[in-house]
């Protein structure tokens, strides 16, 4: 049976969760900022359209904003987290085989499925009618393919948001006016090298022999070149290898100075990762905590250090990993420094089965902490109330600058919209 892969990708997708709530800013041009508001990573189709590049700046641009009257938000990532959660799960009602690809992407195996385009013009309609997300759906026989499906389903509007390779007539015209940089797998530099031997578009990209793509680039673009030409190598994988390492930091809105301040920080942090650790089904061994200063800071002393130390027994138990946490915050705490950055990893994982506890740990105890935990993490989001642990701070994000945060419309009572 031949091979069919579907890529649905939602359209600037926080643009579109800032749009959610806010009809009226439909046709309106949105930007959405990155930690502590500092550069442009979303833009609405209007904002593309005045000509204002991914990732400048804000400050450069502030006159384009002003004259364009452009609506600027801060990161919401709990929003478009939980919106991309509903994407995801309406998705899964399409196919037995999903694989989320990133926060606004999926993969769906729609090998054996029949009328491909109305099928894809049918999830298009549901997300959009369930969600409220505007998505595109390119399909073909790979997965690179499919990527340059998607790309022109965005790039031409007579295409419906919708585009079906499975034709080889059709992948060929489409490739032929596709740049090489939009392949899936051709970062800069490659495209740049394959500019000055005159590869400029998809299509020349896959006529190239492969023996001499593996031998003068990798086998990784060896692979995308058999892709373009419809051989399956990228298999679909609707269940990821677990995460190695779980981070969480951030730069912060404004220095921080003072120890207690800075010890909350890496609290929050060492919380944080514990909950994602546990959404992970995961133990931790390994826990780093690191503290710098700006190393753009010419007039402040610069301080950087590290600290990396190993629990007794695998856990992800929140008060496991914050005691060590602040153990070993208080090992690199410097005074007389302005702190710009701080961060938690957790690191050497192993799922709860392949754990033997000591003979001091009894079973009891160890099934009441997990119970314990999953009541902490129910309640956190439920959006009813919030339970934290004594050294971190009640104020969420408050050493991030987010001057345009918009509400947390899907996971606070009360945010709810009023209509």
């Amino acid at each position: 049976m031949n091979r069919t892969f579907a890529l649905v990708d939602c359209n600037n997708f926080y643009c579109s969760c800032e749009r959610l709530f806010r009809p009226e800013l439909k046709n309106v041009p949105v930007v959405v900022l990155s930690n502590n508001d500092g550069c442009i990573v979303a833009r609405s189709q209007e904002v593309k359209d005045l000509g204002i590049k991914m990732a400048i700046p804000l400050f450069k641009v502030m006159d384009l904003i002003k004259k364009h009257q452009v609506q600027v938000f801060s990161s919401n990532y709990t929003l478009y987290g939980d919106i991309s959660a509903r994407v995801m799960q309406a998705l899964e009602e399409f196919t037995p085989n999903l694989e989320v690809y990133s926060i606004d992407e999926a993969f769906l195996d729609l090998s054996g499925f029949s009328d491909l385009e109305e099928y894809a013009k049918k999830i298009r309609s549901t997300i959009y009618q369930h969600v409220g997300v505007p998505v595109c759906v390119g399909i073909a026989p790979t997965k690179t393919l499919a990527k340059l499906a998607n790309y022109g389903a965005k790039k031409f509007k007579l295409t419906g948001g919708v585009v079906d390779l499975s034709d080889p007539e059709r992948q060929k015209k489409l490739l032929a006016i596709t740049p090489v940089s939009e392949v899936w797998g051709v970062g800069r530099k490659h495209t740049e090298n394959l500019k000055k031997i005159g590869i400029t578009t998809a299509l020349k990209l896959a006529q190239m022999d492969t023996r001499q793509i593996r031998r003068h680039y990798s086998v990784v673009m060896e692979r995308t070149v058999r892709e373009l030409n419809g051989e399956t190598c990228i298999e679909f994988d609707d269940s990821p290898e677990p995460k190695q390492q779980i981070m969480c930091s951030r730069s912060f809105g404004e220095r921080i100075t003072d120890y207690s301040t800075l010890r909350e920080t890496v609290c929050e942090f060492a919380a944080r990762a514990a909950e994602k650790l546990r959404g992970e089904d995961q133990l931790a061994h390994v826990v780093n905590v690191f503290i710098r200063t700006s190393p753009f800071a010419k007039h402040d002393p610069n301080y950087s250090n590290s600290a990396t130390g190993k629990l007794i027994q695998p856990s992800s138990d929140t008060r496991n990993i914050l005691a060590l946490a602040t153990k070993l915050f208080d090992s690199i705490w410097m005074d007389g420094y302005c702190y710009a950055k701080a961060g938690v990893m957790l690191g050497d994982f192993c799922s709860p089965d392949q754990v033997q506890f000591d003979l001091f740990t009894p079973k009891a105890a160890e099934a009441h902490r997990d119970k314990l935990m999953q009541a902490v993490d129910t309640i956190n989001h439920s959006g009813q109330g919030q339970i934290w642990f004594g050294g971190q701070r009640p104020e969420k994000d408050w050493f991030m600058k987010q001057a345009h945060l918009s509400p947390a419309y899907t996971t606070r009572w009360d945010s709810l919209p009023l209509v």
